[in-house]
């Protein structure tokens, strides 16, 4: 029998519900609007049995929820969480009535019919729910004047909150409503799910599109982190001694938003805005002229809340609030790994100061087998196709442990974007010192395999530390291949800067139908250029590596004492002689065989790591 009843599981917060509830050994039943919704995967990548659970299919806009008598009808259901809601500005009323008003009730209804139910939990907002004495239904006129002052959005949510405690206090349901303020990524990980709101914001300032901060100097903003609020949730019914609850669950110790827009951007390496410019300037201005959507004016406020009862509850059941600043870089890492919803991460990085650069890293940052170094106009996630078929090809399991550990794991992987290029800020070092100080915390002696560009600091520092590296693999080495005429490099800027993912792969990609993880890098590289003066340091880059002394340096390069292995595709061939260099040439390939071909360049890897696995081993102690 159900023990756990949970509306809105494959929601941001629903799921996250679920996983705390499954691991207090809560039997749960998820109702989700259509199939699975990728539930179960979910909670195993997350390291959750899902045993316990039971997801069927409902409706909450018709009375009844569209539940069959197997789920209607049990006795066992002790706990109700109604975490469900539609969640996007720029609704109409109605919309935003079906689910966040009347699904609220229908979900009340359902529960107060269950005989053994302990406790009803609603999640209502933290800009909602402040009237002690509730009333619904309003007269048409006040329910019209609401709507229009707060948007369908807040609108639903305040009616719907009163709406549910009316009815709850009618019907007799144990009731407990809790106030989440923004919920942002998981503490630890900053794994994400939702991006409007203060998300937006972010992604506003990530991108270059946020010259003046809306709001004034006390501007609060209050966060939580979806697994803080999760684990209230689901300790509600056990350490909230009495239904009738409302509890604001938020972190006081947010910043206040000039401050919180500052911390993040000294964390992505960008500019924050100077000027702040007050919500009802803003209001007054067409929406056009501001880019800022009506509906989230109403959360920028000055107003605090009362968390003490929240408090209480979490005391009781040993809750701990995580740090806030770090909770939001965290986040900042993951909506940037996410492309804020666009693109979420296969292997998500985050922001680091290597050399002065706010460098972005993904992967093992001391012990890694490989370090991978992109080349333009891309950026890290160009890597993800060799690293999914090192993960993934069982033809070659002998590189795998017995355990069935994949091979990239086992050999570890430091995967970098480049200071200045992709999401990495400039520095004012060099490449190679960049490298230098990148590699600095290394404990082992990586292979280092370098596209294009990137084989100029990758041979550079193989060249001044050979002792630290076991071998390096150059992938298109530029500086033996045709150059690109000048008038390409004297245009790149500005063609880069206005090319989307479409115009971006014919050339990069070649004529024929490439690979989808092709494709999602190549968006990625596309995402980043448009981005403030990636586009112009990017064609800075291609000039600077293109020039006849920085090709012939390069060149005396490849006779040192670290091995070398260049790979170049068919297509792009070398007209440079590499001397005793072995070289393979991929058949059919272009410039990036690493995206065209990743079997075959994985393969070339795994032989270079297979040739040198002791090399690459710790480094002796000092």
């Amino acid at each position: 029998m159900e023990d756990a009843v949970v509306f809105g599981a494959t929601g941001f917060i629903g799921r996250w519900t679920i996983l705390h509830l499954l691991e207090q050994g809560r039997t749960v039943t998820a109702v989700v609007r259509r199939a699975d919704g990728g539930l179960h995967a979910w909670l195993g990548e997350h390291g959750v049995p899902a045993t316990r659970l039971t997801v069927v299919e409902g409706d909450l806009t018709v009375p009844g929820l569209g539940l069959d008598a197997a789920v209607e009808g049990p006795a066992g259901v002790r706990d109700v969480f109604n975490a469900a809601g539609v969640y996007r500005f720029g609704m109409e009323r109605e919309e935003a009535r079906a689910v966040n008003v009347e699904g609220a009730l229908n979900v009340l209804r359902w529960a107060a019919a269950r005989p053994g139910l302990r406790r009803l939990v609603h999640v209502s907002g933290y800009r909602v729910g402040l009237d002690p004495r509730p009333r619904h239904p309003l007269p048409e006129a006040e329910l019209a004047a609401l709507y229009r002052d707060k948007g369908a959005y807040e609108g639903s949510k305040a009616e719907g909150d009163a709406a549910v405690r009316v009815a709850a206090a009618r019907l007799g349901v144990p009731l407990t409503v809790v106030n989440p303020s923004s919920v942002i990524g998981h503490s630890l990980t900053g794994e994400a799910g939702q991006y409007l709101g203060l998300a937006g914001l972010v992604r506003d300032l990530w991108t270059g599109r946020l010259p003046a901060l809306p709001g004034g100097a006390r501007t609060f903003v209050p966060v939580v982190t979806v697994d803080e609020f999760a684990r209230f949730m689901a300790a509600v019914p056990e350490h909230d001694p009495e239904p009738g609850g409302l509890h604001w669950v938020l972190d006081p110790a947010t910043p206040e938003l000039p401050d919180l827009i500052r911390l993040l951007a000294d964390h992505l390496g960008v500019r924050a805005p100077r000027v702040r410019v007050p919500v009802a300037l803003i209001r007054r201005l067409p929406s056009a002229l501001t880019g800022a959507d009506p509906e989230t004016l109403g959360f920028l406020t000055e107003d605090r809340y009362d968390t003490g009862s929240a408090d209480r509850v979490a005391a009781s059941a040993g809750l701990r609030r995580p740090p806030v600043a770090d909770a939001l870089r965290r986040w900042a890492d993951r909506l940037v790994a996410d492309r804020f919803g666009a693109a979420p991460a296969v292997r998500p990085g985050g922001f680091h100061d290597v050399a002065g650069s706010r460098t972005y890293l993904a992967g093992d940052r001391t012990s890694p087998r490989l370090v991978l170094l992109h080349g333009l106009p891309l950026d890290g996630d160009s890597w993800h196709n060799l690293l999914d078929e090192l993960d993934a090809d069982s033809r070659h399991d002998v590189l795998d442990e017995p355990d069935g550990t994949p091979a990239s794991r086992r050999f570890g992987a430091l995967v970098a974007d480049l200071p200045g290029l992709g999401r990495s800020s400039p520095a004012a070092a060099t490449s190679p010192e960049w490298l230098a100080e990148l590699l600095g915390p290394v404990r082992t002696r990586p292979v280092i395999v370098a596209h294009s560009a990137a084989a100029a600091p990758a041979l550079r520092y193989a060249a001044a530390q050979p002792d630290r590296v076991a071998a390096l693999v150059l992938v298109s080495p530029f500086f033996l291949q045709r150059r690109p005429s000048a008038l390409t490099r004297l245009l790149a800027g500005p063609l880069l800067g206005r090319a989307g993912a479409d115009r971006l792969a014919a050339p990069l990609l070649g004529a024929a139908p490439p690979p989808e993880s092709a494709r999602r890098a190549v968006a990625s590289a596309a995402a980043g250029l448009r981005r403030p003066g990636a586009a112009r340091r990017t064609a800075s880059a291609l000039r600077a590596a293109h020039s006849p002394a920085e090709r012939a340096a390069l060149r005396t390069l490849l006779g040192g004492p670290v091995p070398v292995h260049l790979v170049v595709g068919e297509l792009d061939p070398l007209t440079g002689d590499p001397g005793p260099v072995p070289v393979t040439v991929v058949a059919g390939a272009g410039h990036h065989p690493h995206l065209t071909h990743p079997a075959a360049v994985a393969e070339i890897v795994r032989r270079v790591l297979l040739g040198h696995e002791i090399m690459t081993g710790p480094l002796p102690s000092p």
